[in-house]
């Protein structure tokens, strides 16, 4: 089983328009709501790939009862959301149809009180024990310690799970030296950790600081891959349009599914990328197009760095 942790789950609600024009009003023209967070999306990502997943997290108010429904309705995912008396967050992004470009709205998440916090910590701990793999993502909601991650990544580390951190800023920062298996930052975000702004030098100084991969998101041009294995370049075909919300959590499903398939480094990062450009080409995240993840499977770049 794999498990993944979304601390500030989200109900997306994605609207297209013809055209985004500010300081005017639109006509939508297709609304819909999926459950979010960034680990939910990974957790129907995994499940669509076949494998067994189980989504933890925090969920309350109306906001929560929904996300807990529509979660239901994901085939393969089995819910271990812990209630909080505060409301889930929304989550509103306005696809522009005339450009590609998806403008995202994202609200702070509920308050969670002290005593929510070492409910959720025995929660996550008996998961742990079913648990192949962690996935620890997105943001932490208003109340829950800075260096949440890190004692989480820790608790995994003792069960002899592996885990992998997708997350940004002083959580990123105290994550990573609690020695994560894998964090997959975007380029901004590996920036902001090592002071580098040169990717291949910016991911080994991110494995100096304790990761023991470091995978980061290069946007359209792909995966930058540092691990004791190597260093890799995982590049896509061509450069895809639509929707790209979630095209990074598909990558971490990608990286996930193939550690636990037990692939090697170059056929986990053609995964990967070939999951996050299919992503692209579906109209809401936590969902990938089929054709198009095959099509590009078979035509990643693969570079030695």
């Amino acid at each position: 089983m794999i498990l993944t942790v979304t601390l500030n789950t989200a109900l997306d609600v994605t609207h297209h328009v013809p055209r985004l024009i500010p300081h005017t009003s639109h006509q939508v023209t297709a609304v819909t709501e999926r459950p979010g967070g960034k680990g939910l999306n990974v957790a129907r990502v995994l499940a669509a790939l076949g494998h067994e997943v189980t989504a933890t997290g925090f969920a309350g108010g109306r906001t929560g009862t929904v996300v807990r429904e529509l979660l239901a309705a994901s085939p393969g995912v089995t819910d271990a959301l812990v209630p909080c008396a505060g409301t889930t967050r929304r989550t509103l992004a306005v696809v522009d149809a005339a450009s590609g470009d998806t403008t995202q709205f994202n609200e702070p998440g509920p308050l969670i009180g002290s005593a929510e916090w070492a409910a959720f910590l025995a929660h996550y701990e008996a998961l742990l024990a079913g648990a192949g793999a962690v996935a620890l993502c997105g943001s932490l909601p208003p109340g829950v310690p800075v260096g949440a991650y890190a004692t989480l990544v820790r608790s995994a580390r003792a069960a002899g799970v592996p885990v992998l951190l997708d997350t940004s800023g002083e959580a990123l920062r105290r994550g990573v030296a609690a020695r994560p298996e894998v964090i997959k930052p975007n380029v901004a975000e590996l920036a902001e950790l090592t002071g580098s702004r040169e990717p291949v030098q910016a991911t080994r100084d991110a494995r100096r600081r304790g990761a023991h991969s470091v995978v980061a998101s290069l946007g359209p041009d792909g995966l930058l891959a540092a691990t004791a294995e190597g260093t890799w370049q995982a590049t896509p075909p061509r450069a895809l349009t639509g929707n790209p919300t979630g095209a990074g959590d598909s990558a971490v499903a990608g990286l996930l599914s193939g550690l636990m398939e037990g692939l090697d480094w170059p056929d986990r990062l053609t995964r990967a990328v070939a999951l996050s450009a299919a992503t692209v080409r579906s109209p809401v995240a936590g969902e990938f197009d089929p054709r198009t993840y095959e099509e590009v499977r078979g035509s990643v770049k693969l570079t030695a760095c």
